[in-house]
């Protein structure tokens, strides 16, 4: 009996004119429904969500959703509660189709992504490799290794180490070309 009550034809009509009310930008319509729905609305959208935040979430969105579309609701097509119900339920399924596709995603991600391995032989060459940098660094002038170095190491453009370094453009371009050409040659020989 408590339920015919709740869902007589009087409550039935005034839902629809509650959201007609929504329409015309009454916030006040929109406040009785969501008094009127929201807790219900809520138990549904956790169950099928299994997660509180999220359900509360989804009927925030709802909500907007009955606001900013209140005017294509066409109480021919069905009550104007299980229009507000179909909101929310649609929502919740389009939240468990995302879940869905970012668990798909991540795992299609984890199995293609190989996860790098540094074996001994790889630590050993990537030691060997630094040690013969440092070494073909030493082999440079002064002024041809700070060039490499602050372009390198600080990420600077030559116009900048030109300007730290206080030399002409063209020099510090003589002396990155000299610099890269000498380390091809010495890391040629080195390795």
């Amino acid at each position: 009996m408590f339920w015919s009550i709740l869902t007589g034809p009087a409550l039935v009509d005034d839902d629809a004119r509650l959201i007609a009310r929504v329409a015309a930008s009454d916030d006040h319509a929109l406040r009785l429904l969501y008094e009127r729905h929201a807790s219900r609305m809520y138990s549904i959208t956790s169950r099928l969500l299994g997660n509180r935040e999220e359900a509360e979430e989804i009927l925030q969105e709802a909500f907007f959703d009955l606001w900013s579309r209140a005017s294509t609701f066409d109480a021919t097509g069905g009550s104007a509660m299980g229009w507000i119900f179909t909101i929310a339920r649609n929502r919740a399924v389009d939240r468990l189709r995302a879940r869905a596709t970012r668990r798909r995603t991540l795992e299609a991600v984890r199995h293609e992504a190989p996860t790098p391995t540094v074996t001994p032989e790889r630590q050993t060459e990537s030691m060997q490799a630094r040690r013969s940098v440092s070494r073909a660094l030493a082999e440079l002038s002064p002024e041809q290794r700070t060039v490499i170095e602050m372009a390198y190491y600080d990420g600077l453009s030559q116009s900048e180490i030109a300007a730290r370094t206080g030399s002409p453009i063209g020099t510090v371009k003589g002396r990155t070309r000299a610099a890269l050409e000498k380390l091809a040659q010495l890391t040629k020989e080195l390795a």
